[in-house]
């Protein structure tokens, strides 16, 4: 597409959504106008194809975070809170409210709504809530195979779950009280129990046997837990053509009724949703997997939500409205610690023969770049986001890597007694820009000595980087393969942090840890931008990641499309999907 086209496009898609980008609030009252005010038909279906994958119905694994699954189900799996197009939360009131109450440490009650129940007919209750912080905390741990001790539950994130102290909950009631540690105030603590991070625990408790998880859980019954983390680590993955729906039910506007490679993955109105009935009765998402190109061909696609280029021949048809923007996703290169990259020093040299400024040009640049913020350069921070006022002060570490040097690489990696090394770059394909991105750095890293294998595959996952399957992993914020990002960077550093499951190359730094954790609970600009320089120094020098660019993601939408609002954050254009309308 020309760029003077794709400016055109992407105006117009701005003018059109300056009347509903706001919130949740005005897309409804957008909808009912449409509805009402229209003369033509809506449309009983919409088909929204998505850059990930979707393989589980939980996306708070590993590799069920880093997949498409909160691009697909952030309107089957509502939290007290989701991620608005600017990359903030944004409370949740539908499910329910989240009060912090008087006490000498922090302490949040969570209130559900009263009629709140799943699309199995049995009521939401706290036990959802003490089941999300059990899995994310870290506190329940055993022995791997290694004899290395871990989360018994394959969990991503950490972050302010591990601050929780407890979750006070009567089984079965609407409320739950969150006390944190005394000297734990997180700052970020309303992103906790998020869209996406409430699981039905009743399922759990079925299939694991265990007939009180609240009582396990606070009694601290390592046996029942075990038994509850099988199952929740992977008792939910989704194979097309073979779903349990007894494992699936919703909370949301949406459940699932099917799920096949030839028919995507079919979200169909959930007869309990106690809110608005969805506008749409039908949402059709076409992952990676499925006959997107079949369904796009056919006029099927209404929406596509992906990074700029990703997806080559899928399209919402003549006369779509076309959008691309920076996103809060980060495109970066996650480096394994161990095999050729055991030795930092080998993990600068790579760094130092990766053209950043050259890959920021050909692939990270949108029409109307900022001059400074996000998407003016490549990015040069991992703890703050490139619009952070407090990013200037410690983007400068990054110089040494502004450009490629491949004599400063050949010096680094003759320190680690190699003379070449091979570096096997893995990500979810066939995808051509990150292919093209691949290509770029190997040519430029071919003459430092560093041989670099394109090794995109349809079936990766981040956590064989973990497995030693690649050496590096190119994908977005958190090693996520599709949508990314939010604009605290709460997953960027928790994806730093030694006790984070989503840590797949394995980083460990104390000094690091400490400064993440003391970043959880600052709000002093002066001591974040302390933390945060301190941070970079070591992170530039460790290199566990190289950061490249804000990734440009593409909102694509059908002529006719009312409601749908672009959202470049780990949400995705489906924050929303509930109001859309498709009219022809």
């Amino acid at each position: 597409m020309a760029a003077t086209e794709r400016t055109q496009r992407t105006r117009r898609l701005r003018r059109s959504l300056r009347t509903v980008v706001t919130a949740a609030a005005v897309t409804g009252v957008a909808a009912g106008a449409v509805a009402c005010g229209s003369s033509d038909e809506p449309l009983h279906s919409i088909g929204y194809a998505i850059d990930g994958t979707v393989t589980t119905y939980n996306a708070n694994t590993v590799d069920g975070a880093a997949s498409g699954a909160r691009q697909a189900l952030a309107r089957v799996q509502p939290g007290f809170g989701y991620v608005g197009p600017a990359g903030r939360v944004v409370a949740d009131t539908d499910l329910g409210t989240a009060t912090v109450m008087p006490a000498d440490r922090l302490t949040v009650q969570y209130r559900l709504a009263a009629d709140s129940v799943y699309s199995d007919g049995v009521p939401m209750s706290c036990d959802d809530l003490v089941l999300a912080w059990a899995a994310a905390s870290g506190r329940f741990t055993a022995p791997d195979e290694t004899g290395a001790v871990v989360n018994v539950f394959d969990s991503a994130q950490r972050g302010g779950y591990a601050d929780i102290e407890r979750v006070d909950c009567q089984p079965g009631s609407k409320d739950a009280t969150v006390v944190f540690r005394a000297d734990r105030s997180d700052t970020d603590w309303k992103s906790l129990f998020g869209a996406t991070e409430l699981l039905p625990s009743h399922v759990v408790a079925r299939v694991s046997g265990v007939a009180d998880p609240v009582a396990a859980i606070n009694g601290g019954d390592l046996d029942a837990v075990r038994r509850m983390a099988d199952f929740w680590n992977t008792g939910w993955n989704l194979t097309p053509g073979a779903l349990d729906l007894s494992l699936l039910p919703s909370a949301g506007p949406y459940r699932i009724e099917s799920y096949t490679a030839e028919d995507g993955l079919v979200l169909v109105a959930n007869e309990r949703w106690w809110g608005n009935r969805p506008a749409t009765d039908t949402i059709v998402v076409w992952p990676r997997g499925t006959a997107a190109s079949t369904a796009s061909e056919d006029g099927r696609i209404h929406v596509v939500d992906s990074a700029d280029g990703a997806l080559e021949g899928i399209g919402a048809g003549d006369g779509a409205t076309v959008s691309t923007v920076p996103s809060r996703n980060v495109e970066q290169l996650t480096l394994a610690t161990k095999g050729v990259f055991a030795n930092p020093a080998a993990r600068r040299a790579f760094a130092l023969c990766i053209p950043r400024g050259e890959l920021f040009d050909q692939l990270g640049t949108v029409a109307d770049a900022p001059d400074a913020g996000l998407g003016a350069g490549p990015v040069d921070s991992r703890i703050l986001s490139a619009d952070s006022p407090l990013y200037p002060g410690v983007a400068g570490t990054a110089s040494r890597y502004a450009q490629a040097d491949r004599e400063a690489a050949k010096r680094e990696l003759a320190a680690t007694g190699q003379e070449r090394i091979t570096v096997r770059v893995g990500y979810l394909g066939p995808d051509p820009r990150r292919a093209r991105t691949v290509e770029l750095i190997a040519e430029s890293c071919r003459d430092a000595g560093i041989e670099v294998v394109d090794a995109g595959s349809e079936t990766f996952t981040p956590s064989q980087l973990t497995t030693g399957q690649f050496d590096a992993v190119l994908a977005g914020t958190a090693a996520v393969a599709g949508a990314g990002g939010t604009a605290d960077m709460a997953d960027a550093r928790g994806a730093l942090h030694s006790g984070t499951g989503g840590n797949v190359g394995g980083f460990a730094n104390r000094r690091v840890d400490e400064i993440l954790d003391a970043l959880l609970v600052t709000s002093d600009n002066a001591a974040v931008a302390a933390l945060a320089g301190e941070a970079e120094t070591i992170l530039w020098n460790e290199m566990p990641t190289v950061p490249l660019f804000a990734q440009p993601r593409t909102t694509t939408l059908a002529p006719g499309m009312h409601v749908a609002v672009a959202n470049p954050t780990t949400a995705g254009a489906g924050w929303n999907m509930d109001r859309w309308i498709l009219t022809r």
